[in-house]
């Protein structure tokens, strides 16, 4: 019998807009408005949109 390791995935690189709304504690609809008009970046891959953790960090650190 093989001894098979499990692949884990890498770690996301990338949050999503949900995320984004449970990090700031604000609504799913607040929080594809905020990520349209925000300082970071974003990227459209088809119809969604991920934001990519350093960038979305390093706009989050600016306010400490």
């Amino acid at each position: 019998m093989e001894n098979k390791q499990e692949k884990s995935l890498p770690e996301s690189r990338t949050y999503t807009v949900e995320e984004i709304a449970a990090i700031l504690d604000i609504g799913r609809t607040a929080a594809y408005k905020f990520v349209k008009e925000a300082d970071f970046r974003i990227i459209r891959i088809g119809n969604s949109i991920r934001i990519p953790k350093k960038s979305f960090e390093a706009w989050w650190d600016s306010f400490k």
